[in-house]
């Protein structure tokens, strides 16, 4: 098996898994993209998982539709061009591939994630997941429909999985999200060298991603907020109090007008 990241927009990725043969793409918010690496590698396209409803990630569902291609996406939301709607412990399976669906409400209130425990088989057994917006390396999404509270169960659910576990975000946010991790935390010796190596990606043209959780719970401050300094930051920046759920809060709204 084979994982790609699409480029689309100014900074979305489309994620692939294709065989050689068959290919499943996931949140395609533009037809163009996929299309293109159809053609280019020979593939058909076979299954398209959606995390949210958000036009960036399904605006070439039209364009890319078949009356035999299944589309998976969030029961809890309306979205048009879904004929599978998944919830939370829903598995979805793919050319022998395992998906397990988890609700990650908070940067839209429907918004699932999809879990792979035993990754892309047998010769890449690393688990992977699909997380839409919700979390990004060094940061995490806005909370646009959901609340505080939901993103932040959201975020310590994902947090326990195995730390092997590779994150496929859809944004290359990650250069940004640094900026504000090193904010919070300066003196984070793992956040230095995480944003050392992504400057060398991204001047060399690739992506940041996929991540993994063990670095997100070394660099990115949404899942550090247990952390003493990370606390101190956002208790500088209005948190209530050092609970867990307060400190989530003001680093997301201090996040908000970096």
């Amino acid at each position: 098996m084979n994982l790609l990241a699409l480029p689309a927009f100014a900074d979305n990725y489309i994620w692939m898994i294709h065989n050689g043969a068959e290919a499943m793409v996931v949140d395609p918010g533009d037809a163009a993209p996929v299309s293109d690496a159809l053609k280019r590698y020979g593939l058909k396209l076979t299954a398209i998982l959606v995390t949210h409803h958000h036009g960036d990630h399904v605006g070439g569902l039209a364009a890319l539709q078949r009356d035999d291609l299944p589309v998976y996406g969030p029961a809890a939301e309306a979205i048009g061009g879904v004929t599978q709607p998944v919830a939370d412990g829903d598995i979805v399976i793919w050319q022998g591939l395992r998906f397990v669906v988890h609700d990650v409400a908070g940067h839209t209130r429907g918004h699932i994630a999809y879990f792979a425990p035993d990754g892309l088989g047998a010769t890449d057994a690393a688990p992977l997941a699909f997380v839409g917006d919700t979390l990004f390396s060094g940061g995490c999404g806005r909370v646009f429909e959901g609340t505080m509270d939901q993103m932040h169960r959201s975020l310590n659910r994902i947090a326990q999985w195995p730390v092997s576990t590779r994150l496929c975000a859809a944004h290359e946010y990650t250069l940004s999200n640094l900026r504000f991790a090193q904010a919070v935390e300066p003196g984070n010796a793992a956040l230095a060298q995480h944003v050392a190596h992504c400057e060398a990606l991204r001047a060399a043209g690739l992506p940041t991603l996929p991540t993994t959780l063990a670095t997100e719970l070394a660099i990115n401050p949404f899942l550090r907020c247990t952390e003493a300094a990370v606390q101190s930051a956002a208790r500088a920046h209005d948190a209530a109090d050092t609970a867990p759920a307060s400190v989530f809060a003001a680093l997301r709204l201090w996040k908000n007008t970096f």
